[in-house]
């Protein structure tokens, strides 16, 4: 690169994707707002109590309020791009802090949840994101792009387990089975991301 191109870079021809002005200001996105501060509060709440009573009540305000935006989304015709968006992010709030706030009130919990962490914040959210690449409003749509996908990722059960078996094994005290766990769901990300490239690599040759 020529440090011409740092202060004046060439010119990029425009999408030729419709870009859509979605409304921002939304009641899914609204829930979405309030289950993740409600839930960073439970989860700050815990380390400053030591109590793994509220860090439970944490994860179920994510997991109950996640599993209700996308209900009201869909039920009431409001699924956007943007929200599929900032559903993800928020996700990622709720399940770092929560994760960060384990190790701290359960110090054995440390590998399965770093495991956990890497999956998560990094491969799921490239995984996760990687709806943006075709003409569909969000995960929840993969279906329609690749059935495989979508089934081990973003169908209910998928949805469900994937974090669900981790966080429990974990609050069983049961932290080998937890590392075994998130492990299996990590290579199984990454199996999806490989997939997910070869998608969107065929959908450019298109």
């Amino acid at each position: 690169m020529r440090w011409a191109e740092v202060w004046a870079p060439v010119a990029v021809p425009p999408s030729t994707r419709e870009v859509a002005h979605e409304p921002a200001l939304t009641l899914p996105n609204a829930v979405t707002v309030l289950r993740t501060v409600l839930s960073i509060v439970l989860a700050l709440r815990a380390v400053a109590t030591d109590s793994g009573i509220l860090l439970a009540a944490a994860y179920l305000v994510y997991w109950i309020g996640d599993m209700a935006d996308g209900e009201v989304a869909r039920r009431l015709g409001l699924e956007t791009r943007i929200g599929a968006v900032f559903d993800i992010v928020a996700d990622r709030a709720n399940s770092l802090l929560c994760a960060a706030c384990f190790v701290a009130v359960d110090p054995r919990t440390i590998v399965p949840i770093s495991i956990y962490v890497v999956e998560f914040a990094v491969v799921d959210t490239m995984l996760s994101l990687g709806f943006l690449a075709f003409e569909i409003k969000g995960p929840n749509d993969f279906h329609t792009v690749d059935l495989a996908l979508w089934r081990w990722n973003w169908s209910r059960p998928a949805k469900a387990v994937n974090t669900s078996v981790i966080v429990l094994a974990c609050l069983a005290g049961h932290a080998g089975l937890a590392t075994v766990l998130a492990s299996g769901v990590l290579l199984g990300k990454l199996w999806s991301c490989a997939r997910l490239r070869r998608l969107t690599t065929r959908v450019r040759a298109t």
